[in-house]
């Protein structure tokens, strides 16, 4: 008979959330001007389930882990993620009075070019609506004339005549921009 071969050592395995150094290559930082809270939160629990620490902050049943001071940690942390909430929930109503005045004092001249108006829109309409402010489309449609320049006139008479959509809309007028500036470029060659 031969030699038994030593058994492999066993190491502990490695908790998942131990692996991520910097949850900012993740998930985008909640700034409150380029990602809305709601999103935020959702990719934020996603990360945490997959890193499996999302019982720390939804009360999932921990009576698995035995851990000592695992209930105390779960605890604070549910405490702190409420927190969280609370901060955004409670500030909501401000804020939206603030994205509000956003929406409809935004020009067009105070952006760097019409695909940046139209983006600009369309993400102060999505934190609005994160707030339970709709901004319905016929709305985000005439805030996008109202804040052109007196040159798209016509393309402005254009959009106010038809029952076109935001998603018509907005391309057409990026495209309608782009044509106009090759004009001017070729026309001063």
């Amino acid at each position: 008979m031969g030699d038994p071969t030593p058994a492999e050592p066993k190491f502990p395995t490695l908790h998942p959330a131990y692996s991520v150094t910097n949850i900012l290559t993740k998930i985008r930082k909640l700034d409150g001007t380029d990602v809305t809270f709601s999103l935020w939160r959702k990719l934020f629990k996603l990360h945490a389930k997959a890193y499996k620490v999302l019982d720390h902050i939804d009360g999932t049943d921990t009576s698995a882990n035995t851990s000592d001071n695992y209930l105390e940690w779960s605890e604070i942390d549910s405490l702190a993620w409420l927190k969280l909430e609370a901060i955004f929930w409670n500030n909501k109503r401000a804020r939206a009075a603030a994205l509000k005045q956003d929406f409809t004092n935004l020009r067009h001249v105070s952006c760097s070019s019409m695909d940046d108006y139209c983006q600009k829109l369309k993400n102060i309409a999505d934190h609005l609506a994160d707030m339970d402010q709709t901004v319905y489309e016929g709305s985000l449609v005439t805030q996008l004339v109202n804040g052109l320049p007196k040159e798209y006139a016509v393309v402005a008479a254009i959009i106010n005549q038809s029952a076109s959509t935001w998603d018509d809309q907005a391309p057409n007028l990026i495209l309608n921009n782009v044509i106009k500036m090759l004009n001017t470029n070729h026309g001063s060659h």
